[in-house]
Formats: C-alpha cells, structure tokens, sequence
C-alpha cells in the first residue's frame, strides 16, 4: 500500500484546495458574507449557527448529574429555610453565600423560629463547603458562626465578582439585596466590598424600586455590551416573571422591562440565575425556578403544609434552563433542567427544588488507578451546580452537587437514526476546527466544509472526512490531508455535520 510522506500529502492537499477555490466567496461584503466568529466558542444552545437539521437530528437538553451533598444547613442560626445561594470560584477558593434562615409547620401555622442572616462558606475544591467562624455578627450570645450581615437585604443578598475593567478595590465584590416595601426602603440597595467578606452600601437608598425582588435578585458585568445586567422578579398578568435593568456603574438603573420569550413561557418563573456561559460570554445562560401552581397533594409533607397554607402545598417547582445572546429575549426549554426527583429527597415541594446562582468548574473525578500509566493524566474539568433538597420540617436542608459537563448544556444529537446539522455561512478563520462531542462506540460524527451555495470544497468533502468517534471537548477534526484550515482562513463556507448515534455539543475556530 502506498504511504505518502507529510510532504507529498501536503501538497496533494494545495491541489485540491485550488481546484475547489472558486467555489468559495471572500466573507467581506454582499449576501454571501458569513457569520464572524472569529476564534470564540460557539455552544449550540441556540439556532444561531443552524440552518437546518435534517435527518434524526434535533437539540437536546441534557440534565445534570446528581453528586454529593455539598453543604448541610443544621446550624442554630441556619435551619430549613435556608436558600438564595450563590456560588462562585474565586482565586483557589469557591465561595458560597445564602440566606440563613429556620421555618417550620406547627399545626396550622408557618413558624420562624430565627431571623434571616447572610451566611458565608467557602471550599477548596467545589466539592465539599465549610463554614468558618467569622466572630463578625452575634448570634445567641456568640460570633463563633459563619453570618457575615444580619441588617437589611438579608432576604436574598447576591454577590458577584466585579470584572468590569479598573474597577476599584475597595468596590471588587459588589451584590443586590432587598425587597419590595421593606422598612429600610422599598426596593433593591446595592452593595460593594474589598474582601467579600465586609460589607458597605454602595448608596443610601435603594437604586432599583420597579419589581417585587422577592426572591434572587442578581446582576454582573456584561463584558461583551460594556455595562451592568439586572435580573429580578416581579409579576405579570397575575403570574411570577422576571425583569431586567442595565446600567453604567451599578447605582443609575434604566427603566425595568420583563423578558421577551421566543416561544412564551410555559410556567411562571420564580427565580432567574442568568450568568455569562463560562468561555462563552456573548451567550447568557438562565437557569429559574419554574413554579407551577394547583397541581395536587403529592406526599405525606405536602399534606401537612397545606394545613397551613394551602398554596404551598399544592405548588411545586422545579429547575428550568434558558439562553440569550442580547439579554432581552430568551428561549425558554419546555422540558425541565433539573426535575425533582424521588419524593425521598423532598424536592417535591414549593421552593424545594431551587437551583444556585453560578456555575463553577470543578475536577472531574479521576478515573481507575490502575488504568491511569495508560489514559490521559489529567481527568480534566467539568461544571458544577448545585440545588437545595429537604426543607419545612426537621430544622436543616441541604444543598446537593451536579455536574454537567462542560458546554454540554445542548447538544445535536442522533440516536436510533443518522442525521445532519448544516450550519449558516461562516467566515473561516483559525487553522483548524475544534469540536466538543461524544458518540457510541458504534457512532461516528463527519464533517464537510461547503461553498455558502452547498458545493463540498475538494479535500474537506464527507468522503474525505473519516469517522471521528469518541468523547472529547476539544477533538481536533481531520480530514484526508490533515487537520489545518489555513488555506481556507478569510473564505465564507457552511459546516455540514453527519451524525450517528452521537452529541456535538460546540464548536470552535482555533
């Protein structure tokens, strides 16, 4: 069998590219001009790169993984209402903060049995949080806890990490916190620390006053639009919804406006948790609360809490999942992100079921020791989230870990049938294309590279593809001559993909 050295196959590889040069249109100018994607990672969580799919092909939404139970809330300051959390990595450290908090049924009462605090926890790994003593709030005679704040915007207070460029130090953490017609003000205040752990007020009075702020209210910096984003919940036409608000320092606000939804929303919606994608900020990802009302007495516990107070135990929530690329209109998945599981967790209740805010990266776990001479060192990473579970009764709950791997929130996927994603004209830039993906063993992904008019271009054809199969977040695709796309860079192609029996869940210029 002949066996052509890297030379020889190099230049069969020119002489194919020149013979289908004229297919191809330069992306500057005219109908033919292509999407611009640069370098930047493209997840498909949305249609934005899809012209069409054909085929057995169709985007999936893929639920996490349930984990290990990553914090208790069994604390005489913490207790079963115990929520709100944010979670983030900072450093070498994962912070969380949430609302402490303890509530139980009494007959036919709902009983608070401690005021709400902010309550501080931090981990090394992402996996198992702790809590130290911070000696800065008193609780019961003792500042041996972890309450960093116990004034007002305890309800729901939400830090973040200030990336906005020369942010000052003094101002590094900034969160919301607040509710509608609270005795300290009538509506969000804005906060700032240098620490993350002390904590000012960035203005006297609240700066946003339009919503009801009920439940986690969040905003960040929007890198990619240059200014502050707003998420909050109000109501609309006598159903949970949720606003949003930009601004250019944090306290000047624009006037609120509620979400447009591609398709409408099919549940109301109790919290948001709208954050950058992680190595993908031109895309925002929201994970609510779906809050659905008046379906019924499931268990035993929603029994006793409908004793008092018949909506709670006749509503339930659960997780949902959601993508934006202008901040303003979102898709919104029917099906849930994140359901509630076996009735043993109790998740099946109202507010049982709330998912954090932030989606951090995490270790993956390693695989057999005894396998590792031969597989990659490193198990690498994947993301983590976390939901509460537990609650209204028994003084705790808890907040359980999932992952999810990474940007495999939405995938084009096949099963019983082979199918075909074809995307919109792209210009080509980077030397290669890089693919997030994983098939069966028996599955298989190939890509062409087409004129914008659908002529596969000599060298990149199905037929010169051969059949890429494993699982991996950065394969590198290859076709008979190899894997660059240098000659190709500045031309307007489409990407046809043949799928069989796998995912592709992203997709880079690198």
């Amino acid at each position: 069998m002949f066996r052509s050295s890297s030379a020889v196959r190099w230049c069969w590889s020119l002489i194919a590219i020149a013979a289908g040069w004229v297919a191809l249109t330069p992306a500057a100018g005219g109908a033919q001009a292509g999407l611009k994607l640069g370098a930047r990672l493209e997840p498909l969580v949305d249609d934005y790169l899809i012209e069409r799919l054909s085929g057995g092909a169709r985007q999936v939404l893929h639920s996490p993984t349930p984990r290990e139970v990553a914090i208790t809330h069994d604390a005489p300051w913490e207790g079963s209402a115990s929520g709100y959390h944010t979670v983030f990595k900072d450093g070498n450290r994962y912070r969380m903060y949430y609302r402490g908090q303890d509530m139980e049924v009494k007959g036919t009462r709902l009983v608070f049995n401690n005021p709400e605090s902010i309550c501080y926890a931090e981990s090394a790994d992402g996996i198992r949080f702790t809590k130290p003593k911070l000696g800065i709030v008193e609780f019961a005679g003792s500042r041996e806890n972890n309450i960093l704040r116990d004034r007002f915007g305890t309800h729901n207070f939400a830090p973040v990490i200030d990336i906005r460029p020369n942010c000052p130090a003094e101002a590094r953490y900034k969160a919301l916190g607040g509710v509608k017609g609270a005795k300290e003000g009538d509506g969000l205040f804005a906060f700032r620390s240098a620490d993350g752990i002390h904590w000012e007020l960035l203005s006297e009075k609240p700066v946003l006053t339009q919503g009801y702020f009920d439940s986690q209210n969040i905003a960040f910096w929007d890198a990619p639009s240059g200014q502050y984003r707003a998420y909050f919940r109000d109501f609309r036409d006598g159903g949970r919804d949720i606003k949003t608000s930009t601004s250019p320092d944090f306290i000047q606000w624009s006037k609120p406006e509620f979400l447009d939804y591609v398709d409408g929303r099919k549940t109301q919606l109790y919290t948001n948790q709208v954050l950058p994608a992680p190595g993908a900020p031109h895309i925002l990802l929201g994970f609510p609360t779906r809050y659905i009302t008046g379906r019924g007495l499931l268990t035993p516990l929603n029994e006793m809490v409908a004793r008092a107070h018949p909506r709670y135990g006749n509503d339930y929530t659960d997780g949902g999942f959601m993508t934006s690329r202008d901040g303003k209109r979102f898709k919104v998945w029917s099906s849930a992100f994140l359901r509630p599981g076996p009735p043993r967790e109790g998740r099946w209740m109202y507010g049982g079921h709330y998912q954090n805010w932030g989606l951090v990266e995490t270790r993956a776990e390693p695989g057999m020791p005894e396998l590792q001479p031969f597989l990659p060192q490193d198990p690498g990473m994947e993301w983590s989230l976390y939901s509460s579970e537990g609650g209204w009764t028994g003084h705790t709950n808890r907040m359980r870990r999932y992952t999810v791997r990474q940007h495999g929130l939405v995938s084009v996927q096949t099963r019983e049938s082979a199918g075909e994603l074809l995307t919109r004209p792209i210009e080509l830039t980077g030397g290669s294309l890089e693919i997030n993906f994983a098939t069966s063993a028996a599955g298989a992904v190939q890509v062409e590279i087409q004129s914008p008019e659908g002529t596969p271009v000599p060298g990149y054809s199905l037929a010169d593809c051969p059949e890429q199969f494993g699982d991996s977040t950065t394969h590198r695709v290859r076709w008979r001559y190899g894997d660059s796309l240098k000659s190709l860079t500045g031309k307007t192609v489409r990407l046809r993909f043949a799928l069989r029996d796998a995912d592709l869940f992203a997709l880079r210029f690198r």
